[in-house]
């Protein structure tokens, strides 16, 4: 594999490239804290706010809320907090709570309640029973990137340091009551599809459209033209989706998160057009590596993307920190990043606050008022 530098310069000095967020919330009863089927109405309503920045989710008992392009830390912050606001008044207005947890909590036995868009139809009749408990809700990162060639060359770079977001942004560890032992349950249920987790490396787009047509072929993908990996060139915005995080409970996490990846795509972005061509891990490695960080999130050891060893996940931070620093300094975002890991090293990781939320209470239906009271707040009731 090539190594990568200690410190690239960024390939964008003078304006920072823009950044966009995508998050999937739960709807959640307030009396049985279980999550409820109100996705269309309680989206329609948010709408009537801040129009198709909402929208229905593939299980009605989610919605999402997305961000315009944003410049800054801040403008991004200020975007989710308005976006989750008209989400979380349209749920109160229909007796309902928003969650911003990876997986439900609490959930009523039986399959998916399955939204009546084409996308998601077709999805249940190829995978079957795979859809049953496929309520799971992310965050989505996109960093504006319009050229699908250097797109594919960076992530390359960017594809080993995806085991640490998994890591970094666990929130998942309940699932239908229970402690499932991972701090990222959503992460082992996508893991189970043969589309989704790490993309395969790819030395040009070219490669990259013929491998997403080969699977599709196989039926693993239901259209070539939008695989569901968790780095892409998006299918219809000119951006880098990063797409392995479980959503978050705080804002100013989630924004931290958002300029960070901005940092590590332009420094990439910096590394493909210079020729190198990126660490070649293979596909295997890096599931299993995702595997890991799953089930340990933030405390435990990591996917060292440069020598392949574990390492704990706060050291793999420093280091990401120092491989991206010129380009977090260049945009003025490394106080952003510097808090938000400050943070996890005072308050753990999100599964870690939900553990805490279910011990204190004496079980799950903590966690899901914890949860309630983060996702009002942006930050927790101890935060």
């Amino acid at each position: 594999m090539s190594a990568l530098p200690s410190a690239p310069r960024p390939v964008s000095a003078d304006r920072a490239p823009t950044i966009g967020v995508e998050e999937e919330y739960f709807l959640v009863d307030a009396q049985t804290r279980s999550i409820v089927p109100a996705g269309p109405a309680v989206a329609a309503r948010a709408a009537r706010e801040v129009g198709d920045l909402v929208t229905e989710e593939f299980d009605q008992c989610q919605v999402e809320g997305r961000t315009p392009p944003c410049r800054s830390a801040g403008e991004l912050r200020g975007e989710l907090e308005r976006v989750r606001g008209a989400l979380a008044a349209a749920a109160r207005a229909e007796g309902l709570r928003l969650c911003a947890s990876g997986t439900p909590v609490l959930q009523d036995p039986g399959p998916a309640h399955v939204g009546d868009h084409p996308r998601y139809l077709a999805g249940r009749r190829q995978y079957r029973s795979m859809m049953d408990d496929f309520a799971i809700s992310a965050l989505h990162v996109h960093v504006h990137l319009p050229d699908r060639e250097l797109a594919v060359l960076t992530g390359n770079h960017v594809r080993p340091w995806l085991p640490f977001l998994v890591a970094l942004s666990a929130n998942s560890p309940f699932h239908r009551g229970r402690d499932t032992g991972y701090a990222s349950w959503r992460s082992v249920i996508r893991s189970r599809f043969p589309c989704l987790g790490p993309p395969p490396y790819a030395a040009s787009w070219e490669e990259h459209e013929r491998l997403a047509a080969v699977i599709a072929d196989t039926e693993a993908i239901l259209d070539p033209g939008m695989p569901f990996w968790d780095l892409r060139p998006n299918p219809r915005l000119p951006t880098l989706e990063i797409r392995a995080m479980d959503v978050l409970q705080d804002l100013d996490d989630t924004a931290a998160v958002a300029v960070l990846l901005r940092a590590l795509v332009v420094t990439c972005a910096g590394e493909a057009q210079r020729g190198d061509p990126g660490p070649r891990w293979e596909g295997e490695v890096l599931r299993a590596a995702c595997w890991r960080a799953a089930r340990d999130g933030w405390s435990g050891s990591g996917f060292d993307a440069l020598t392949g060893r574990a390492k704990p996940v706060a050291d793999l931070a420093d280091d990401l920190v120092g491989f991206v620093r010129p380009a977090l300094e260049e945009f003025g975002d490394l106080g952003e990043v510097t808090a938000l890991f400050q943070r996890l090293a005072t308050r753990g990781d999100g599964a870690a606050r939900q553990r805490a939320w279910a011990e204190d209470a004496g079980g799950p239906v903590g966690a899901v008022d914890g949860l309630l009271l983060a996702t009002a707040r942006g930050s927790g009731p101890d935060g």
